[in-house]
């Protein structure tokens, strides 16, 4: 790998301590770091090189997936460390960070390769970049990298508005933004899973499927972030990036051995397709609602007027349903459904496939005896696909029973997102990144809802905390003649039977 400084903006911060260093740190442990490695951590606080040190070996002890237990280990990934206060509108800061670097760069005999993970609020994302190119930070003879965290504004406007602003300091193909859904194994494995199996491909049309649901459930509620998340809700922190790119790594059709530019183009094909929705009938296909007092996990929790910070007057959403069509040969008429919400009943994120019955069947939707065949991805927080398809009762001959198909991956070892993102950063591999277009082309589709929700076209509907959401939610896919499956623990067999289930377990 080429040699690398990794300048991290916010180095103080809870996403450095949680997510950053314990990623570096695993990348360092399997050999996927440079040789010639060196990270300079920028704030505000006045730290020696020492102290700052002594922070991120504290972080990698409280937040590492492995164990920070072999202290020579430890110590050598530390020792690419240092740290320097920057304050991010001051020009000398830059100035001394500048020669900082060149020092180090020297020392090494390293090439000047320069990542710049800005780990701190968008709204200063422009100042930093206009002061790493006016700097000469980012002029060196080599490479530059510009590593973002989303939210990537905060609607169509102020999206583009800020990567005009960023294109001016550094190119597209320079630009990584982060969203950490595709970071996570089992969105990654859809890629491969397409292209190594026929039988996928062959089944990934609107032939065979008959809907499609992508869920992400959270249990938690606003917690300490009501100044933030009062100002978002649910359509903006999660639906337009994380759900939209879900949808569209579900979507693509790619070639066998595609490219990171197969896939962004046809990820981008993909939200192109998406039908428009115009927002006079947002209310139509959007469901909108907010949480209310409830239990979780046998604990009562209040709603979220309730919460501290959040105004009894307030009308932001928590939890938001939608359904999408994708108008291209492959999609055209399998409805999406897609829904995310927190004080949910459970902690989860899948994806779920229904086939369509053969013909001389009859329905079996809204049949709670009967299940139609289902492909299930199981995100998190347990990875592990699950092929559920019907079969004929061997005791009740006139009866279906579902035989489940198990793929689970071990939980051993498994690198977290920010391990897969990071390390692809630094390699420059941009495949699981959010590019511009696929950005640009997500606000626009979700700017309708925006519009609607702020003139209150769109119902705002109460759940109770520890439900699936409002009712509203299971009424948008009954009138499709669907459910949402898997709102309740799915029904396994007592026993393993031959036959009926089959366990496959998967080490890689």
């Amino acid at each position: 790998m080429d040699a690398t400084t990794f300048i991290l903006f916010g180095a103080t911060g809870d996403l450095a301590k949680r997510k950053i260093y314990p990623a570096l740190f695993n990348l360092f442990i399997d050999g996927k770091l440079p040789q010639a490695f060196s990270v300079f951590g920028l704030g505000r606080r006045e730290l020696t090189d020492e102290t700052f040190r002594a922070n991120v070996g504290q972080a990698l002890r409280s937040f590492s997936r492995r164990e920070a237990n072999d202290d020579e280990a430890v110590s050598r990934f530390l020792s690419a460390f240092s740290y320097s206060v920057l304050h991010i509108d001051r020009e000398d800061d830059y100035a001394n960070l500048l020669r900082l670097v060149e020092q180090r760069e020297a020392a090494l005999n390293a090439a000047p390769n320069r990542m710049f993970y800005l780990s701190v609020g968008p709204e200063f994302f422009t100042t930093i970049a206009a002061n790493v190119k006016s700097s000469g930070l980012g002029s060196a003879d080599g490479w530059k990298r510009l590593v973002i965290e989303k939210p990537f504004g905060h609607d169509l406007q102020s999206a583009r508005e800020l990567n005009e602003q960023l294109s001016r300091s550094f190119e597209e193909h320079e630009v990584f933004r982060i969203d950490h859904y595709l970071g996570k194994p089992m969105v990654q494995k859809l890629e491969i899973l397409q292209q190594a199996n026929p039988v996928l491909q062959a089944l990934w049309t609107n032939r065979h499927i008959a809907n499609v649901q992508i869920t992400a459930n959270e249990t938690v509620g606003v917690e300490e972030r009501a100044g933030y998340y009062d100002h978002v809700g649910a359509v903006r922190d999660m639906f337009q990036n994380h759900m939209l790119q879900l949808l569209m790594m579900l979507a693509i059709h790619l070639p066998n051995n595609s490219t990171s530019d197969d896939v962004r183009l046809r990820k981008k094909k993909v939200m192109e397709a998406v039908v428009p929705l115009p927002k006079e009938n947002v209310a139509l296909q959007v469901i909108r609602g907010q949480y209310a007092e409830g239990t979780i996990q046998g604990k009562p929790v209040v709603g979220y007027k309730s919460e501290p910070g959040i105004a009894e007057t307030s009308t932001n959403d928590t939890f938001i349903a939608a359904r999408l069509e994708i108008d291209d040969y492959f999609w055209r008429g399998v409805p999406f459904y897609i829904r995310t919400g927190k004080r949910m009943a459970e902690k989860s994120t899948r994806i779920v496939i229904e086939f369509k019955e053969p013909l001389k069947q009859p329905a079996l939707a809204l049949d709670d005896s009967k299940t139609p065949n289902l492909l299930v991805f199981e995100i998190s927080p347990n990875e592990g696909i699950t092929l559920q398809l019907n079969t004929r009762d061997p005791q009740q001959k006139d009866e279906f029973k579902p035989m489940h198909v198990n793929f689970h991956t071990s939980e051993q070892d498994v690198p977290e997102a920010y391990e897969n993102l990071i390390g692809d950063a630094l390699r420059g591999d941009p495949t699981f990144f959010s590019h511009w277009d696929e950005v640009e082309l997500a606000w626009k589709w979700v700017q309708p809802i925006l519009d609607a929700f702020a003139e209150n076209l769109v119902p705002l509907h109460s759940y109770a905390a520890g439900s699936y959401g409002p009712a509203a939610s299971d009424e948008l896919l009954a009138k499709d003649g669907y459910r949402w499956r898997f709102d309740a623990e799915p029904e396994q067999p007592n026993e393993t039977k031959a036959g009926e289930n089959y366990a496959y377990h998967a080490n890689h």
